[in-house]
């Protein structure tokens, strides 16, 4: 059972490097292949209670030479996770400025990106708040909502764009209005 679990691990991991586009490798300015989404997004939410899929994730996620603002919307959410696992709170507080100043890179580089926003968004959202790392919730959740709004997703399939908004939704960080809008959205997909 344990092999067949490595086993696993080690193909998903292998997956992060499957190409985006229709079976075709595309190179990118460092010859790099963008890794899977797919297989990121599922491997975070594993990593969210194992620290070795989020310490895996991150030295893969890493190695990217140039990585595009979501690659690095990933890290920060990894560095975020690291600070989550960890038990030394000088590390805790050490990963969580990582994470801002990554989160700070991805969306300079993409700030229509509503994945990256909303992973930054998230991350602050858990946070306690007595700690100062919340300080973009609500330029975050605008921007969220605008992009949705205009049916902007970037690189966001549907049943992201639904997590997405039923986590705006249960954060209780919505007006309203933007509840309602929500709402309605959620509704037309």
């Amino acid at each position: 059972m344990l092999v067949r679990f490595k086993y696993l691990i080690i193909s998903a991991l292998l997956m992060l490097f499957v190409p985006l586009t229709n079976g075709h490798a595309t190179a990118m300015p460092d010859d790099a292949v963008e890794p899977n989404l797919h297989v990121i997004r599922k491997l975070l939410l594993t990593a969210i209670n194992s620290s070795k899929t989020t310490d895996s994730l991150y030295r893969h996620l890493g190695a990217i030479k140039k990585p595009s603002g979501l690659i690095t919307g990933y890290i920060g959410t990894l560095e975020a996770l690291k600070a989550k696992h960890a038990w030394n709170p000088y590390f805790k507080i050490k990963y969580l400025n990582d994470a801002e100043k990554s989160f700070k890179g991805a969306v300079t580089t993409d700030p229509s990106n509503i994945e990256i926003r909303f992973m930054r968004f998230s991350v602050e959202h858990n946070v306690p708040g007595f700690l100062g790392y919340n300080k973009n919730l609500v330029a975050d959740r605008t921007e969220i909502i605008k992009q949705i709004d205009r049916k902007h997703y970037s690189s966001a399939d549907i049943a992201l764009v639904k997590t997405i908004i039923n986590f705006l939704i249960d954060s209780k960080r919505c007006t309203p209005a933007e509840h309602a809008n929500l709402t309605q959205h959620l509704a037309s997909l």
